[in-house]
């Protein structure tokens, strides 16, 4: 069973259909018990880290997401939050991966939020990453960008570099939307039910 954890800020349905189109058990929830039972868990988010952070607080879901055991996967602003912290609202984050979300510089020829298709880049061999080339498109929207450190699955540039994809341990995250980036995307959420 893949849990997906509906905290009121993501793109939850679209993250689910995703799931179930590749056969996947999924469901929402945002009960912790629930979450801890899982065998996969999805954090996705969209919006403000402060208020998603709030909200994971409010639920009683800070504990229950930073003990899981099993695989983990944040998308978009799920995989800022997995962080230690943000620039957005100087926030607290779950603290699962080393590292500091920082706002993304606009000029003008680079305009923020970063909205579009991109290329991810300097991929490196992980079993989320399995069939994912350089030079393949993803889907991305956000102010936000996660830095590129030891923990960096796959790279993008706009402007400068960012963590397009991450992995730490049991936690692994996406800063583009799988669900919404074609084939690449779903063979990313393939690879993650398969793990």
């Amino acid at each position: 069973m893949i849990t997906v954890i509906e905290i009121g800020c993501a793109n939850t349905a679209s993250v689910l259909f995703a799931l179930e189109r590749l056969g996947a058990d999924a469901r929402l929830s945002s009960d912790p018990a629930e979450i801890a039972a899982a065998s996969k868990v999805v954090l996705p988010g969209v919006g403000a880290a402060g208020f998603a952070m709030s909200r994971i607080r409010e639920l009683d879901l800070y504990d229950a997401i930073r003990g899981l055991t099993v695989p983990l996967l944040g998308v978009c602003l799920g995989q800022q939050l997995l962080f230690e912290g943000s620039q957005e609202g100087d926030v607290e984050c779950l603290g699962l991966i080393p590292g500091q979300v920082t706002r993304m510089e606009a000029s003008h020829d680079l305009v923020v939020p970063h909205m579009g298709w991109n290329q991810l880049e300097a991929i490196r061999d992980d079993a989320l990453t399995e069939g994912v080339r350089a030079g393949d498109f993803a889907y991305f929207v956000h102010s936000f960008a996660c830095p590129v450190n030891d923990f960096t699955l796959a790279t993008t540039t706009y402007g400068q570099p960012f963590a397009a994809m991450v992995r730490k341990d049991n936690v692994w995250g996406c800063q583009f939307h799988p669900e919404r980036s074609s084939i690449v995307g779903a063979d990313i959420l393939k690879n993650f039910v398969t793990l």
